[in-house]
């Protein structure tokens, strides 16, 4: 009855815990004196905070798809806070940024530079349809801000359309529109006027459909509904690929772009995890074939080595020049902006879109295969490299294997294999676009050990 309890009090948030039992005896069973050393000394000076500090482990180095320890041991990062589309310390990458070091280190606001114009150029020409108006800053979280301040004086109204669950960043403006208790509870007063919807989902509909059978759509309806009972909202703010991952129907999206249209309100596509070719197009939104009215991308623009990000508007939207939407100081950061173009041209050069979507295709068929030897798997989804496999406890109740989940994550960590849950029961796995096909089957095989370690485990506890 106790671990029943546990289960139910554990967070379904966009990340695993960090203070649990398992974590407790992967520690105690993998790190040593050397590295607690550290992560101590690492909890002594930082602020303590949900799914980060305490740490799990320390790093020193990392290149291509792999990080490695302080004891030498490495792991291949199906995570890595979704920075790495290029693989960690790219050459082509950390060469650009050395080599504009030499030259521009530093361009101070009221100046421009030549790495930074030719930056919002190439985003310009990259996005679709009239997206062809830049900002950039330092992270996504600030991005968002930009995109929510831009909205507001466009359209003359404050109020927002967002989802639960949603991840859009910690600041307060974004967690406002944010979608997840772990970021919002406790803070006190949130931005006025964010209404939240329910996300699309055919394995968890809400409103009692099967698979297949429309959930989506009635989502889409429910937005209209809100957006005209409302009248006055600005903006729906969404992920068009939520990092569940669940990947709506495409008639959905172009549902909500019409709704928009219809009630005068911008759609903002946040893809700050997801665009530069993880989802088989270097834009997410391009697998629906819609275009939204702003585009927010940040984490993979930097290469994996600088914080980065951008806001990319319509034509029309350029409509503040008397008022600061950002005004980041390091908003025109050569180093930065040398680090995108390589990863950029990176992407492009070695056809990382296509590789994902087709190597996507390939892992995607043979964790479906899984669900054969697998009970614990109610379902496998994904769009390119951007995976996830959800664990439930029967695939009739859909119930969460919350327990297990988390099992089968330490099991595949010791054995090399780091990703993280989602939600509580999902496996999401995000490997850097230059992973090759025999790298994917060594860590589906380690995925398929781990998951047979803990069904294994079960079928003895009954």
């Amino acid at each position: 009855m106790k671990q029943d309890t546990q289960k139910e009090s554990r967070p379904q948030s966009e990340g695993d815990v960090n203070l649990s039992p398992r974590r407790d005896e992967w520690q105690a069973a993998n790190i040593n004196a050397e590295t607690r050393a550290l992560l101590d000394e690492d909890a002594r000076y930082f602020l303590h905070q949900s799914l980060s500090t305490p740490c799990l482990n320390a790093l020193q180095a990392c290149e291509g798809i792999y990080i490695e320890d302080l004891q030498g041991r490495r792991y291949m990062d199906f995570h890595g806070n979704n920075v790495h589309q290029v693989g960690f310390s790219n050459p082509a990458v950390i060469d650009a940024i050395k080599a504009q070091l030499d030259e521009l280190s530093f361009s101070p606001r009221r100046y421009t530079n030549r790495v930074a114009v030719d930056l919002a150029k190439k985003l310009a020409e990259l996005a679709p349809d009239d997206l062809n108006k830049v900002l950039f800053c330092p992270g996504g979280t600030e991005a968002i801000g930009i995109a929510l301040k831009l909205a507001r004086l466009a359209t003359g109204r404050h109020k927002t359309i967002s989802m639960w669950d949603s991840f859009h960043g910690a600041s307060l403006d974004a967690i406002s529109v944010g979608g997840e208790s772990l970021f919002r509870q406790g803070i006190g007063p949130l931005l006025p006027g964010t209404e939240h919807v329910p996300p699309p989902d055919e394995y968890r509909c809400m409103w009692g459909r099967d698979k297949c059978e429309g959930c989506d759509q009635i989502c889409a309806d429910y937005i209209e509904y809100v957006l005209e009972k409302e009248g006055d909202v600005a903006a729906v703010i969404a992920e068009p690929v939520r990092s569940t991952p669940y990947v709506p129907q495409p008639a959905y999206w172009k549902k909500v772009r019409e709704a928009c249209d219809r009630h005068g309100a911008l759609l903002i596509f946040d893809e700050i995890p997801h665009a530069l070719g993880r989802t088989g197009e270097m834009f997410t939104c391009e697998n629906f074939g819609v275009v939204p009215d702003i585009l927010v991308i940040g984490k993979g623009l930097g290469g994996g080595v600088f914080p980065l990000a951008a806001v990319i508007a319509r034509e029309s939207l350029d409509i503040a020049p008397d008022i600061a939407l950002g005004h980041y100081t390091h908003e025109k950061s050569p180093a930065a902006c040398a680090a995108a173009l390589a990863t950029i041209a990176y992407i492009e050069e070695n056809k990382l879109a296509e590789h994902a979507k087709e190597l996507g295709l390939y892992a995607k068929e043979r964790m479906k295969a899984m669900m054969e030897n697998h009970s614990l798997i109610g379902d496998v989804r994904g769009l390119g490299l951007l995976m996830g496999m959800e664990l439930v406890q029967d695939r009739t109740t859909r119930e969460r294997a919350t327990d297990e989940a988390e099992a089968v994550m330490y099991s595949a960590l010791s054995k090399g294999l780091s990703f993280k849950t989602t939600m509580g029961n999902i496996l999401t796995l995000t490997p850097p676009l230059t992973i090759t096909r025999a790298e994917m089957n060594k860590a589906l095989d380690i995925l398929e050990e781990s998951l047979t370690e803990v069904q294994d485990t079960l079928n003895h506890k009954t």
